[in-house]
């Protein structure tokens, strides 16, 4: 039995979304999942514009607004989305509005005054210096994965990695005579990130007596491997991240992506620039860096109100 074709309406949104993410791929250098995610979004969006008989050229305000509106009040069948995910939906929305102006397709742009939920500005968990200390020494011995574990985690500390950043590395990405190296960001995007002396000496000691045993039947350029000599997963990180902390009872309070925000944390708390976080964490804006100076002042008032003896406002 044929298919029916798609109406002229469907096929339209649908060129116009294969032309803006060809754009986003090609031009900016997005990475596939961000470009999936986008798809969907528009996709979602274009199953509204059926509902309501409405042509994405047409697409007034009050139209992405209403798309926005009902997925947050959600429905039987699917939940209300969350603040973080119509942010998300938002901003495809207006990079694609954007994109047709850019291309002459449209003369004016519904979504300039288009607003979603504010995002609840949760904090991220991070470890205090002792906490890190304690983490960072769960490695013990000599054994090769045991001198892996511990660079990995001196590394991503040393250096407010990503979990896809640590395990993109590859040996030829460090430079340790000049303390630096090359990271992957999102996007493609690659930065140069300072090394510190303790996460040098551990990758020093894993790449000459760890990594080779792990490598010994195979030719991977990945700095950190398995026990088959090939590139970490994100799943194996992670296991390594959670076996270490719960040998010092912080598997409730660890995941990879902590140890980015303790860097980002720590650097703030003592006295780093802004700037230059962002350059080393490799945010595209400023804003998202600064979720980091909060989490700094919070970490002064527990510092205040613990040690100033008429913080608590009874005096003696």
């Amino acid at each position: 039995m044929a298919v029916a074709p798609a109406p002229p309406a469907s096929r339209a949104l649908e060129h116009h979304v294969l032309d803006f993410l060809a754009y986003l791929e090609f031009e900016r250098g997005l990475s596939r999942n961000t470009l999936d995610a986008y798809r969907s979004d528009l996709l979602q969006f274009g199953q509204h514009l059926r509902a309501t008989d409405t042509d994405v050229l047409e697409a007034q305000h009050s139209d992405l607004a209403g798309f926005l509106d009902a997925l947050a009040a959600g429905t039987e069948d699917r939940p209300a989305a969350r603040p973080a995910t119509l942010q998300r939906k938002a901003a495809c929305l207006r990079s694609f509005y954007r994109h047709l102006r850019r291309e002459s397709i449209l003369s004016h742009d519904p979504t300039a005054d288009l607003r979603a939920p504010r995002k609840s500005q949760r904090l991220p968990k991070v470890l205090s210096r002792g906490d890190v200390d304690r983490l960072l020494r769960a490695p013990t011995g000599t054994d090769p994965s045991a001198l892996r574990d511990r660079a990995l985690l001196e590394l991503m500390y040393a250096c407010g990695l990503r979990a896809s950043e640590a395990i993109d590395l590859e040996v030829g990405d460090l430079d340790l005579k000049a303390g630096v190296l090359r990271a992957r960001g999102k996007g493609s995007k690659e930065r140069m990130v300072p090394v510190g002396r303790e996460a040098i000496a551990a990758v020093t000691l894993y790449l000459q007596r760890g990594r080779p045993s792990l490598t010994a039947t195979t030719d991977d350029r990945h700095l950190f491997v398995n026990r088959r000599g090939t590139g970490l997963t994100r799943q194996g990180l992670y296991k390594i991240v959670q076996r270490h902390a719960r040998a010092v009872g912080m598997e409730d309070r660890m995941s990879p992506h902590t140890l980015r925000h303790t860097f980002a944390t720590h650097l703030l708390a003592g006295g780093c620039d802004l700037r230059a976080v962002q350059e080393m964490l490799g945010h595209a804006d400023i804003a998202t860096t600064q979720i980091y100076t909060h989490l700094s002042a919070e970490r002064l008032k527990d510092v205040y109100f613990s040690a100033h003896p008429r913080a608590g406002g009874s005096g003696t």
